[in-house]
């Protein structure tokens, strides 16, 4: 299956083609998918800051490219001189007299424009696929988004008069507890809402005064565009407690947010705003009061420990034994400490083709149809194993390899390798939060 990063350089060749073809209306409908999913690999794909700085400079090219094209596209229907590839335009309308001009009062405040353009793709188009039945354990937090996010989507007559819907919810938790995974989740589940997933560097910028409005648009888009779900991720990082150390700017995102989310002049029914924090202690304390349900999403317990592992191994030869005393052994790990076990384990077997002296002949089923059994596969074994010859992997023909598969020696070594990545004194921190403002997720 082709990832979203594969996807969006099909679209932009396509759109590229078209706009040489002077297919203009086309080129710009495919400038403006392949940037969503450009922004969409940023958000879950881009493995490092130099390679989302690269894809965020292609999709400003891209979005610019395709505002020429929207511009021109206009002007047409004006029977104006046709755009040439790269060429710059400059919007103008007909004034009364029907001559054309670049003052019209009717015509949008471009700063305004530009913002809401950058946002565009914080719009997730395509669904993450991820279910609640997918999510193991933390049942509260789902029944509380339930509550919050599909039951007045699928019955709104629940929730007139004094019964109103939850208008913010704060995830709050150790890392790699199913935060964004949940989020993933509502985003799924509330097929008829707009989900916005956003983050600091979405809302930051460096031009004085442009990371308030980035706020102020976001939310107007989000009440344009209702019912609708905006999820900000590491929250803290936009709304940190205010303090005289602070800057000006850092001061003014977090007024922004408090105006919009307190809906002041605005009406923010049909608008759920969903945080996520690690750390929810240094959150701004007007911040904290306007998200009106704070749930704890903690470390998991055995049972889902378990569940983690099997779901995570898939088929393989590990016995319920083995995945018991698996979760036995990982109290204090997170759900991503506990995937990364699985990953390391089943890299376990590459490994062993790497440094394995001596391959033998097995049957297995054939790597252009698994559903043909052949007699000529190679494997690693030792140089002892009847029929062991002396090779490398290097010589091994490549559709000729059978990997071994994972044991048990594999994942309790692997095991044995990762260690927890959340310290005891940040648990002490969350759960005293969680006594203090939230409750149980």
């Amino acid at each position: 299956m082709a990832s979203t990063l594969q996807k969006a350089i099909e679209l932009v060749n396509k759109a590229t083609e078209e706009d040489k073809n002077k297919n203009y209306e086309e080129a710009l409908r495919l400038y403006q998918f392949a940037v969503e999913y450009f922004l969409h690999a940023i958000k879950y794909e881009a493995q490092n800051d130099k390679s989302k700085e690269t894809l965020r400079s292609k999709c400003n090219e891209y979005l610019n490219r395709a505002e020429k094209l929207k511009q021109y596209i206009a002007k047409q229907k004006h029977q104006k001189k046709p755009l040439k590839a790269g060429e710059t335009s400059n919007s103008s309308h007909k004034d009364k007299d029907g001559n054309y001009n670049n003052n019209s009062e009717d015509e949008e405040d471009p700063d305004k424009k530009k913002l809401m353009s950058q946002l565009q793709g914080a719009i997730l188009t395509e669904k993450p696929n991820v279910k609640w039945s997918d999510i193991i354990g933390l049942e509260g937090a789902k029944e509380a988004l339930k509550e919050a996010v599909i039951l007045p989507i699928k019955f709104p007559h629940l929730f007139t008069e004094k019964r109103k819907p939850w208008k913010g919810i704060l995830l709050f938790g150790p890392p790699g507890t199913g935060k964004s995974y949940l989020a993933k989740a509502v985003s799924t589940e509330a097929s008829n809402s707009t989900f916005f997933a956003v983050s600091s560097s979405d809302l930051v910028s460096k031009w004085l005064g442009e990371s308030e409005k980035l706020v102020k648009n976001l939310f107007e888009m989000a009440r344009q565009n209702k019912p609708s779900i905006v999820f900000i991720d590491e929250l803290d990082s936009l709304c940190s407690s205010r303090s005289e150390q602070e800057s000006e700017s850092a001061r003014r995102i977090k007024t922004e947010f408090l105006v919009q989310m307190q809906g002041v002049g605005n009406n923010n029914d049909g608008v759920l705003i969903l945080g996520a924090t690690n750390i929810p202690w240094v959150l701004d304390s007007a911040i904290r009061r306007r998200f009106e349900k704070r749930i704890y999403i903690p470390l998991p317990d055995y049972p889902a420990r378990v569940q983690m592992f099997k779901l995570y191994m898939g088929p393989s030869n590990i016995t319920e034994n083995d995945y018991t005393e698996l979760g036995r052994r990982t109290e204090g790990y997170s759900g991503s400490d506990i995937h990364q076990v699985v990953r390391d384990s089943l890299m376990q077997p590459i490994r062993k083709v790497q440094s394995a002296t001596h391959f033998k002949k097995v049957r297995g089923p054939s790597r252009k149809d698994p559903a043909i059994i052949v007699n000529d596969l190679l494997t690693p074994c030792s140089p002892g194993d009847v029929g062991a010859m002396e090779m490398s992997w290097m010589n091994v023909p490549g559709d000729k390899l059978l990997e071994p598969q994972v044991t048990r020696v594999d994942i309790f070594q692997s095991l044995s390798k990762q260690k927890p990545t959340i310290t005891e004194l940040d648990l002490v921190k969350l759960k005293k939060f969680s006594e203090d403002f939230g409750q149980d997720g």
